[in-house]
């Protein structure tokens, strides 16, 4: 198993932080393309909620998510441009251009991360993307959250299982990696449901898997099923069993970026405890990453947290 921290530091010699910013885009399933609520657990801010003000210019962007962090470093850092929030792909292409391109411009940049959907990536796109790719690095974040028809639909997820396994193929005939994101916890499933989306995640192409706990936020519409106790999350105790049995199915060659995660405490209704950041944390050290004898002292938070996404912890 290799860690997002691991990974990076060993491919840069420090310290990499990823900078949160936006595209000032908006979501197929939003505008009225797909629907217009989004999927149903999205915030307002679409998942993005920790994200830089789209009204500044990326260059602004940066620089404002650096200073966030500038107390924590200590010697060398450098960066990662990560496009969080809505559907980073779904635009004119001539802006995508323009925005990706201040996006790596500066020369602590060493990435650019790009979230969006696997539905969202056109040819032009894919083009655009390998053209950058020749002079950074870029990473596609999809929204896969899992396999299950019925979770998929459930979600308003708004594609079948083979349009992102069209995406993957493509973005990799490119030489682009791709980071999957999979939600554990969606209500019905099951801990051998989210085994079965973590096996094809890790068996479809990509280099990365992001594990993100479903979490409960003020203003969607999976608050209101909570609301109506059509289902619960998960404690603390039941996750960090799940993540036991989850990581060893994750192969060395699949970078994990992320083990968990949680909403801003002004609108996170439920799992409270995921708010609680440290115990989190170090549960999962000595629970999940020490005590599963893999390598030790690679999971140090503080070497990898994605900048604008507080609780969203990027390992």
């Amino acid at each position: 198993m290799k860690l997002l921290n691991q990974y990076l530091k060993e491919k840069y010699g420090c310290k990499v932080y990823k900078l949160s910013i936006s595209a000032k885009v908006t979501c197929p399933n939003r505008d009225g393309t797909l629907g217009t609520r989004g999927c149903i657990f999205c915030s307002e801010g679409g998942s993005g909620d920790f994200a830089e003000d789209a009204t500044k210019p990326i260059k602004q962007q940066i620089e404002d998510a650096k200073k966030k962090v500038s107390a924590k470093i200590k010697g060398k850092a450098l960066y990662i441009a990560y496009f969080q929030s809505f559907t980073n792909t779904y635009a004119d292409i001539d802006y995508l251009r323009e925005i990706y391109y201040q996006a790596i411009e500066p020369e602590e940049i060493v990435a650019l991360s790009i979230g969006t959907r696997p539905d969202c990536l056109g040819d032009e796109v894919i083009r655009l993307l390998s053209e950058i790719n020749k002079i950074k690095p870029v990473w596609v974040e999809l929204g896969l959250q899992t396999i299950h028809e019925e979770s998929a639909k459930y979600i308003r997820r708004g594609y079948e299982l083979c349009v992102y396994d069209d995406a993957v193929r493509r973005l990799r005939k490119d030489n682009i990696d791709v980071i999957t994101h999979v939600i554990l916890g969606l209500p019905g499933e099951t801990q051998e449901d989210m085994a079965e989306t973590v096996k094809y995640v890790v068996a479809s192409g990509v280099q990365g898997i992001k594990l993100q706990l479903l979490h409960v936020l003020k203003g969607t519409d999976l608050a209101k099923d909570y609301e109506e106790n059509k289902f619960e999350t998960m404690s603390l105790d039941e996750y960090i069993e799940l993540l036991q049995k989850l990581i060893p199915l994750i192969p060395d060659n699949v970078i994990i970026h992320r083990l968990t995660g949680d909403g801003p405490k002004k609108s996170l209704i439920a799992p409270l405890w995921s708010g609680n950041k440290k115990v989190v944390l170090n549960r999962i050290n000595k629970e999940v990453i020490y005590s599963c004898h893999f390598v030790p002292r690679i999971y140090q938070p503080s070497h990898l947290e994605s900048i604008s996404s507080k609780g969203l912890v990027d390992t």
